[in-house]
């Protein structure tokens, strides 16, 4: 059966929420965001990405990478050579976020005095 063919199924605005809500966890947590900001200039080896992304443990980055090629957004190529090489790259899809990314990065640069303004005010009412 070619689902590709099949109509789209009728969802209730709850379970688009969760659709959205599951979709956002997966693009919007910060080890995803920098890793899509990271391959945006090209393919990386795993190691060069654990170099580049500060505080990333090799598990997160495992998970996150995982996460992030089964979603589509992230394509690994292995290469058999001894050792094998593996590179990671964006997908149509994975690029398709790459300006949301820069925009929270930006946005995140340019509103940091406020929120670290924000954080003292907040922190010395406690």
């Amino acid at each position: 059966m070619d689902v590709s063919t099949l109509p789209p199924p009728v969802t209730h605005e709850s379970d688009t929420c969760a659709v959205v809500r599951a979709i956002l966890a997966r693009v919007g947590d910060k080890w995803s965001i920098l890793i899509v900001r990271m391959l945006g200039d090209g393919s990386m080896r795993f190691s060069e990405l654990r170099r580049s992304i500060e505080g990333i443990s090799q598990r997160m980055l495992t998970l996150t990478l995982r996460n992030l090629e089964r979603d589509g957004l992230v394509e690994r190529t292995v290469t058999p050579t001894t050792p094998p090489r593996v590179d990671y790259e964006l997908t149509d899809l994975g690029r398709s976020l790459q300006s949301i990314t820069e925009a929270f990065g930006r946005w995140a640069v340019t509103h940091r005095d406020q929120i670290e303004n924000a954080r003292i005010r907040f922190d010395a009412r406690q």
